[in-house]
């Protein structure tokens, strides 16, 4: 028997996942860890921690199988979007923390790239706008605010590229992390764009040259990482790519027309086309699948499992206290009480733009907002106003898309939660369907690995059962919603302003 493994570099945790051919999930590890947020919207990470993480859920996963190591065949790294991706030097050792895709403090950066450039133009050539969310503004931020660091570094590397490297000593970028920077990605060549790198005043130097499909193999374990991982020397290690990207794989999407979300700790959701959608405030890179061919636009929340943490940690301590000493997961108690508040959550709207929003509201400045309370209301009724609110922000990603579209694919650690899947039926009106197992990024790097090294068929794995039954949307529950959501909707724009007093304000 072939055995394949998965790794996904996550925001809070990175996981790696051990498969057969056949898709029968073998063994798994997580590895946890936390964001470094020193400011307000600062977001950032020591690059080697998720080396840590990676190489311990690697070695842990493999000994937990208990297979041989040369019935392991290769391994596939997805991960989250590095941002300014990780500023290495000449000796390819982090200058800084990286700037993640959460961090919004370019946002004077953004006005100046838009300034000089012009929206048409980038939109033009990169297909996407300037936002602090885009990694060239991340780039120049460090250009302008640490120069001693902008000198030491000679080259940017997104986490799942790094991670590669040093478990192969092999250097590529994957097309999905390139197109994710934005601004100096050329959409039309899927390039790096010369004119965009000279007007910005970005070396091209400081970019990878290797630009590769998510499936190609980068490169073979060496054999120092191969003894630290408990794998054969040389077995083939596949680029990988976003990690929500990595999630529709693994969700057996192939093919363009198909609408899914990723829900961790933000939210993405996004259609698969070969025809972009420009012009509707989406964010587009080149898909994980026929890069060239396949693009991956979405809409995508800042804030989605990152906020119902948040509740959880800030405003029931006990219940997680009760789960730490070994009670129940605090989130399913806390599914408990909601599952008892009706449609609404009692008048309650929250807001979920806790760390600025991106796509498609694109405001630095909104910020996470409860409305409507009263003496009347309950922790149960805050709680479930916090998952509704993300399933606001899935319908408006969807309607984002300007699309028709059936069912609708979610996934992430979201789908844990009866209650909220069902909200999200009945929030957007569409059937859900959700994956089996809580495995979509590490399972399409398996598929991936096994896809890069003939392994795998596209036919073959369209064949493993993955998705689970849909979870209808009741007619009742959609109809209040409807009149909820466009609440929510005009809520945003009568604070908008306010939202700005407040932040110039802090």
């Amino acid at each position: 028997m072939n055995y394949l493994l998965g790794t996904d570099i996550g925001t809070s945790g990175t996981k790696t996942i051990l498969t057969d051919t056949s898709g029968n999930l073998i063994a798994e590890h997580l590895c946890e860890y936390d964001v470094l947020t020193p400011k307000p919207l600062w977001a950032e990470q020591w690059p080697d921690i998720w080396v840590d993480a990676v190489k311990e859920s690697i070695r842990e996963t493999v000994k937990k199988a208990a297979v041989e190591p040369e019935a392991v065949k290769a391994l596939c790294i997805s991960g989250l979007y590095g941002g300014s991706g990780i500023p290495l030097d000449s000796q390819m050792r982090p200058v800084r923390p990286c700037l993640i895709w959460m961090d919004r403090r370019a946002q004077e950066e953004s006005d100046w790239a838009l300034e000089q450039i012009g929206a048409e133009k980038l939109m033009r050539i990169t297909h996407n706008g300037s936002d602090p969310y885009y990694g060239f503004t991340k780039m120049l931020w460090i250009k302008r605010h640490e120069p001693e660091n902008w000198e030491k570094t000679k080259l940017f590397l997104p986490p799942n590229a790094y991670a590669i490297y040093r478990l192969t000593g092999k250097i590529a970028e994957d097309y999905s992390s390139a197109g994710n920077t934005g601004g100096i990605f050329d959409m039309n060549t899927h390039t790096w764009s010369k004119e965009l790198l000279d007007k910005m005043g970005i070396p091209l130097s400081k970019l990878p040259q290797n630009l590769v499909e998510s499936s190609d193999v980068v490169g073979g374990l060496t054999g120092e990482a191969a003894k630290e991982l408990g794998l054969c020397k040389s077995m083939p290690v596949c680029a990988g790519g976003i990690d929500c990207g990595a999630a529709n794989i693994g969700l057996g999407v192939f093919e363009p027309g198909v609408f899914a979300a990723a829900i961790g700790t933000s939210l993405c959701g996004a259609l698969i086309t070969d025809k972009p959608v420009q012009g509707r405030g989406l964010i587009e890179w080149p898909y994980l699948y026929r890069a060239k061919e396949l693009s991956y636009c979405f809409a995508g929340a800042a804030t989605a499992g990152a906020i119902v943490k948040w509740f959880r940690d800030t405003f029931a301590e006990a219940e997680y206290s009760r789960q730490k000493a070994g009670g129940p997961n605090a989130y399913a108690v806390l599914d408990r009480q909601a599952e008892k508040i009706p449609v609404g959550s009692g008048g309650l709207i929250v807001l979920p733009y806790f760390m600025g929003e991106r796509s498609p509201v694109w405001d630095s400045n909104a910020r996470g907002t409860i409305i409507g309370l009263s003496l009347a209301h309950t922790k149960a009724h805050i709680y479930r106003a916090f998952l509704e609110a993300v399933a606001y922000s899935l319908r408006d990603a969807i309607e984002a898309t300007g699309e028709k579209v059936g069912d609708i694919l979610v996934a992430g650690g979201a789908v844990k939660s009866t209650l909220w899947k069902q909200i999200f039926a009945d929030v957007t009106g569409h059937r859900v369907v959700c994956p089996i197992n809580d495995v979509e990024a590490n399972l399409g790097d398996v598929m991936l690995a096994g896809l890069g090294t003939g392994l795998l068929t596209r036919e073959g794995m369209q064949k493993w059962r993955v998705l689970a039954e849909p979870v209808e949307p009741d007619p009742k529950a959609h109809a209040r919603y409807d009149s909820l959501y466009r609440c929510y909707k005009s809520i945003y724009k009568n604070l908008r302003n306010d939202m700005k007093t407040l932040s110039a304000l802090n």
